[in-house]
């Protein structure tokens, strides 16, 4: 997980690589279930997203409704979330770092899903 990058700078990154970029509005993210919002839409979801963190990493870790591919979870002004809600934040951080690295690109996929995450500056 990296940061304090330009998001359209990631995104444009992302989208020459071939990867499928989805922004994540810091400014709706100011609470728990606000964030899990947030990255629930960014990441078009399914309806069945049970709105906690083990759902979120199982969300995060599946990705079979979105294209095979690398997919760049691009999360600006994370600090609204971790000035509100430390605890919180630090909850997610750690399950979107875990899920990263569950479908990160060292572990031997040539077909399926990868995600990268990048908490980046608005």
């Amino acid at each position: 997980m990296s940061g304090g990058e330009d998001a359209k700078a990631v995104a444009d990154q992302a989208f020459a690589r071939g990867a499928y970029p989805h922004l994540v509005d810091g400014g709706r993210t100011v609470d728990k279930a606000s964030t899990l919002d947030a990255i629930a839409a960014a990441m078009s979801f399914p309806d069945y997203f049970g709105r906690n963190l083990d759902a979120l990493y199982d969300m995060l870790t599946d990705l079979s409704w979105l294209p095979h591919g690398e997919h760049v979870l691009i999360w600006t002004g994370s600090e609204v979330l971790r000035g509100a809600e430390p605890k919180t934040y630090l909850a997610i951080r750690s399950v979107l770092s875990d899920a990263q690295r569950a479908l990160g690109p060292g572990d031997g996929r040539i077909d399926g899903w990868r995600l990268t995450v990048v908490l980046a500056d608005s």
